[in-house]
């Protein structure tokens, strides 16, 4: 089996002083690392505990430091080749759900649902398969979700909601989690076509549960669905999560091809620059055909190009309000996409 080189723990209190304890008392150099209470390295490792308490240790080394280290003295339990032990669950076939593009202003938003049973579970750890938001590379995540996609075949689904449909959309509904509702719905019904007997899906916690219920069709209403915190930790979801990621990056390039320049991820300022400058040359209502336009960045990026809101018609007039504050109608969940 490979040698897993990153780790990742919820230590709580007590366990976060005793780390803290070891790593002063030993043979540790200290690092500078943002948000962090203490950061420390080896030769052969990094070991960086978090003010969220995230634990995150990386290298060559870092497999024996969790064995000999952390598991007997901080975590006072064995978990490096027991997960399958420790959470039997894990590998019972089931499917994962998560997106991507959810909080950056250019692009689409992605959601994936990929399975996972006995026979996926191992190949997936060695392809290192974790959250998404721990792969520090593009190149990477589009490589990792370039292979998973082959070793699934059919065992995988993706709904690709592009910036146009995506603002018609929440014209309409008012709601992210009212779209992500429908969206992780349609990933659930289309991977269910491939595997029909699929007893669970597994997603993080968004917004009520009920909603995703109520936008299954008839052929997903059997299926258990888990919406839970930190829901990354389950390999089916973090298979999702690499999936809906490597679509959403390729999204960008694909704007990028279209319209000769660069889109940055995320609302950045580079973000907001980049759209000034596309605002400038294209007029604004090619906010419309690349970004989420609901997001305040919006408002911003036009005013700095001498613009307002008034100049996106009906498709670019609502902004985004606290969650719970719109009530969206069961029968508008089956609203076309572009795929």
């Amino acid at each position: 089996m490979t040698q897993k080189t990153s780790f990742s723990f919820k230590l709580a209190k007590d366990q976060q002083a005793t780390l803290i304890d070891i790593l002063r008392g030993g043979n540790y150099r200290p690092v500078p690392v943002e948000h962090t209470v203490a950061a420390v390295e080896t030769p052969d490792c990094r070991i960086n505990l978090y003010k969220s308490g995230t634990c995150l240790v990386q290298g060559q080394g870092a497999e024996e430091f969790v064995t000999f280290v952390l598991e007997p003295l901080v975590l006072q339990q064995a978990t490096v080749g027991y997960e399958d032990v420790l959470n039997p669950e894990g590998i019972q076939p089931h499917m994962g759900v998560d997106e991507s593009g959810k909080g950056d202003f250019f692009g689409p938003l992605v959601v994936a649902a990929a399975y996972v049973d006995q026979d996926l579970a191992e190949p997936m750890r060695k392809m290192d398969v974790k959250d998404s938001k721990r792969i520090t590379s593009d190149d990477k995540a589009r490589q990792i979700g370039r292979d998973l996609r082959k070793m699934l075949g059919r065992r995988y689904a993706v709904i690709k909601i592009g910036p146009e449909a995506y603002n018609r959309l929440y014209a309409k509904m008012r709601s992210v989690n009212t779209i992500l509702s429908w969206a992780h719905a349609r990933a659930i019904e289309n991977l269910l076509e491939a595997i029909p007997d699929c007893p669970r899906a597994i997603s993080d916690q968004f917004g009520n549960a009920a909603q995703v219920t109520r936008a299954l069709m008839k052929k997903g209403r059997e299926i258990e669905l888990i919406q839970r915190h930190r829901a990354e930790s389950d390999l089916a979801v973090a298979a999702a999560s690499i999936i809906a990621r490597e679509g959403f990056l390729f999204a960008l390039s694909d704007l990028k091809l279209k319209y000769g320049m660069t889109f940055p991820k995320g609302a950045s300022p580079a973000v907001k620059e980049a759209a000034v400058s596309l605002v400038r040359q294209k007029g604004p209502s090619i906010l419309l055909e690349t970004a989420k336009c609901h997001f305040k960045t919006t408002d911003e990026v036009l005013a700095s190009a001498g613009s307002s809101r008034k100049d996106l018609g009906p498709a670019g007039a609502a902004v985004s309000k606290p969650a719970g504050s719109f009530h969206f109608r069961k029968k508008q969940a089956g609203s076309p996409v572009e795929r």
